[in-house]
């Protein structure tokens, strides 16, 4: 019997391999090579990069180097939908901790985890959003959500889970 999450993740070397054959003979090609990776996998695996410094002959420090040095590139899974929380003064000063508290309550979130069990939710504090005049301010995907109070965040993340067809109880 085929067991299908295997023959996903089988697959998705297969065309990192694929991917590899293109840039085996060219330079300056870890971010290519690394945008290429992180379409495939949605993010960029510890495996991936071990292949990648294996097949293309570059020390997988320096990949693992451009790949944490620029906020493109994601080293761990990710969430469908993903929610960016501004942490910058304005939304601080309005309750942006407080608003970070109940996303993390209402997602199950514990122990620094930023993503949730079921890959629906990420949940990224972010600097600045860039919308200080409507703080606190968080964005689910393209989604800008200002001036809410904490209460507001269950009902807000509801109508994305809805959305995907999840049907949970949120805390």
């Amino acid at each position: 019997m085929c067991n299908c999450g295997d023959y996903i993740q089988d697959m998705r070397y297969v065309a990192l391999e694929k991917m590899l054959d293109k840039y085996r003979h060219t330079t300056g090609k870890i971010i290519p090579v690394l945008q290429k990776t992180q379409e495939i996998f949605k993010y960029i695996p510890e495996e991936a990069i071990k292949i990648i410094a294996e097949e293309l002959k570059i020390p997988s420090s320096e990949i693992y180097g451009v790949a944490t040095f620029y906020g493109q590139f994601h080293l761990q899974v990710r969430g469908k939908n993903i929610i960016r929380v501004c942490t910058g003064t304005a939304c601080h000063v309005q309750g942006g901790g407080k608003l970070l508290e109940s996303i993390t309550k209402t997602l199950g979130l514990s122990g620094g985890t930023m993503t949730t069990n079921d890959l629906m939710f990420t949940l990224e504090p972010v600097a600045c959003l860039g919308a200080c005049g409507m703080a606190p301010v968080m964005m689910i995907n393209e989604d800008t959500y200002g001036r809410i109070s904490p209460e507001e965040v269950p009902e807000i993340i509801s109508r994305y889970m809805e959305k995907d067809g999840i049907e949970k109880c949120i805390a």
